[in-house]
């Protein structure tokens, strides 16, 4: 090992073994939350027994087109709670996004945040709750660690999907609007209050979207158990349920979109997944990947679905332990840890064959590559404790070896 790669790993080492000590005074929790089919429509009675009225609801224009939210709406007249509807557009949050919920929120007299969609809107939610606390701020300068530090409105979250599990964590990614880079605002102020999980809302999702965005929550709770030096014994319990339930539902799910049970425990495992990488963080998948939604457009999940399998073989016996520790909970055979590790990596990519998933990635340009590295590197290195630190070079090598 190259002497400079040496001392990038042991300052990686020594900041997260200081940061893992920090962890035990962050206040980590999970949201209060309703679940089960027609849940969305018991929110407003929910929000009236706990005394919240004057809303901004934040969703997707689709989803009012569609009239997903009517069931919420119409008890929210019924039960004379105030609020403002506030639609987006466009798949990803950007600094204007959050500028224009801000205004809004301000402009009529808002207490409470409730955001239902896809990971998306619920972020872009987040950072509007973040704006309310600091009015004098850029988004820019919000985005990082702790850098919020204040208590938000009461803030509910109602996912549409299953995958993101930004209805329990303490992240926000939001897209510079001038630079199109992605980065996440990440302070326990931003986890949701309340969540609402109904099953319902997601019956509707093309069958891509649901292979997409459950391939999304089995990165966060695999990488979150890959990681494991943030961990505590409930990290570690949730990311195995939540791989286990994926394990079982996906493929039923995109294979049947109207089957309420699977439905429900793939939200349930992306709400423990979301949990688990909470605390647990992400990885080199969620590094990558955030520069190629950010330079290309390229659906988060499409993109975490992309690199999983390929970053974990790259870590090689690194994570073999932790992976064949997951195949486990899956059932899956091998004689010892390395076959037990192939094996589950060896499921991702049968699950992303039989769900027409692309194995490799075929929009990066040549003029972008030390952006995507250098962009990264910064969202990584330190912070997330992956199994192996990767310099430059390691970067470098692996995005070859993706490109389509």
């Amino acid at each position: 090992m190259k002497f400079s790669k040496v001392l990038l790993t042991a300052g990686c080492r020594i900041y997260q073994g200081v940061f893992k000590l920090a962890n035990y005074v962050v206040p980590y929790r999970m949201p209060e939350y309703l679940e089960g089919p027609g849940s969305i429509g018991k929110l407003p009675a929910f929000l009236k027994e706990k005394g919240l009225n004057d809303v901004l609801f934040i969703t997707g224009t689709g989803m009012l087109r569609r009239g997903q939210a009517d069931p919420m709406l119409k008890a929210m007249n019924k039960e004379g709670i105030r609020y403002t509807t506030l639609g987006f557009d466009q798949p990803d949050p950007t600094c204007d996004d959050v500028e224009k919920g801000w205004r809004t929120y301000e402009e009529n007299g808002c207490m409470v945040i409730v955001a239902m969609g896809g990971g998306s809107r619920i972020d872009c939610a987040k950072g509007v709750a973040a704006k309310v606390v600091h009015p004098k701020k850029r988004i820019t300068q919000l985005q990082g660690v702790l850098k919020v530090h204040k208590k938000i409105p009461p803030f509910v979250a109602i996912p549409t999907t299953a995958g993101t599990g930004s209805e329990t964590t303490i992240a926000a990614v939001i897209t510079d609007s001038e630079t199109h880079h992605k980065a996440s605002i990440n302070d326990p102020c931003l986890i949701p209050e309340y969540a609402v999980l109904d099953p319902v809302l997601t019956v509707g999702l093309p069958p891509n979207t649901t292979a997409t965005t459950g391939m999304d929550a089995l990165c966060h709770a695999v990488e979150a158990y890959t990681n494991h030096t943030y961990n505590t014994k409930l990290e570690n319990r949730l990311a195995k349920e939540a791989v286990k339930l994926i394990y079982h539902n996906l493929l039923k799910a995109y294979h049947d979109g109207s089957d309420l049970e699977a439905r429900q425990k793939m939200q349930l495992g992306a709400f423990y997944a979301g949990r688990a990488f909470t605390r647990g963080s992400v990885g080199y998948v969620h590094a990558i990947g955030h520069t190629l939604g950010g330079l290309y457009g390229m659906p988060h999940g499409l993109a975490m679905s992309i690199l999983l399998p390929h970053v974990m073989r790259r870590f090689g016996s690194k994570a073999h332990r932790r992976l064949a520790e997951l195949a486990d909970v899956c059932g899956l055979q091998g004689s010892n840890d390395a076959e037990k590790a192939n094996a589950f990596i060896d499921w991702i990519e049968e699950a992303k064959r039989e769900m027409q998933l692309p194995d490799k990635v075929d929009v990066i340009e040549d003029k972008d590559v030390e952006q995507i590295i250098s962009w990264a590197m910064k969202e990584a290195n330190p912070l997330y404790p992956v199994p192996e630190v990767w310099d430059r070079e390691d970067f470098r090598d692996f995005i070859s070896s993706v490109r389509a």
